[in-house]
């Protein structure tokens, strides 16, 4: 009898000393899952980050380029550089809305129209349209602006009306002239096809400048 509860100890001591083991073990492999875990997170926040420095950079580098082919293509003659700006004036020459409030249960205020002009050229007269829309993007009203003499680089800008309903804006351009750029371009009138230089305001003898 005293035998087998000596063994009984010995079993039971040994169960233990297994469990003790596994335990101990255990806590030694989620100690080691948390540190892969933590690594794992800490290379996938490496990982974004350094995919948005490079989108960013690839950005800032394909601006360095777009103004170097700029630089390049503006660096020839006065009228080649207005023949430059009139095909590509979407580039430079663009339209936005303001930060603006909206009321509680609709309505615009405080709004105002801005035109950039990142050419070398003053603008003479710019026309913009602004509809009021409502959320489901029905038009509540149209209205026109112009805008005169912005300079070269230059931006301008105007108040637009206020709305008693709609909860944004859609801005477009109607239409642009320059006589420094010999420039006019309008919304409604199609280019020709064929034209390398349709927006001329008054044609030149060749199209190829």
């Amino acid at each position: 009898m005293q035998t087998f509860m000596t063994r009984s100890k010995i079993y039971l001591i040994i169960s233990l000393a297994l469990i003790v083991i596994l335990f101990l073990g255990y806590c030694r492999e989620q100690r080691h899952t948390r540190r892969i875990l933590s690594e794992n997170q800490r290379l996938w926040n490496e990982n974004r980050d350094l995919r948005k420095s490079l989108e960013e950079y690839n950005h800032v580098s394909r601006q360095i380029d777009d103004r170097r082919d700029v630089q390049q293509r503006v660096a020839g003659q006065f009228i080649e550089r207005r023949a430059y700006y009139r095909r590509n004036w979407q580039q430079f020459i663009t339209v936005a809305a303001s930060d603006y409030r909206t009321g509680f249960l609709g309505g615009i205020r405080n709004l105002s129209i801005i035109v950039r002009n990142q050419t070398e050229y003053p603008l003479d007269n710019i026309v913009v349209m602004v509809q009021y829309m409502r959320n489901n993007n029905e038009v509540f009203k149209t209205e026109e602006y112009a805008i005169q003499h912005i300079a070269e680089k230059g931006t301008g800008t105007v108040n637009a009306s206020n709305s008693r309903k709609g909860s944004k804006v859609n801005i477009k351009l109607l239409g642009i002239t320059s006589q420094a750029m010999n420039f006019c371009w309008s919304a409604s009138k199609a280019a020709p096809p064929g034209n390398p230089d349709p927006y001329e305001c008054v044609p030149s003898p060749r199209n190829n400048q």
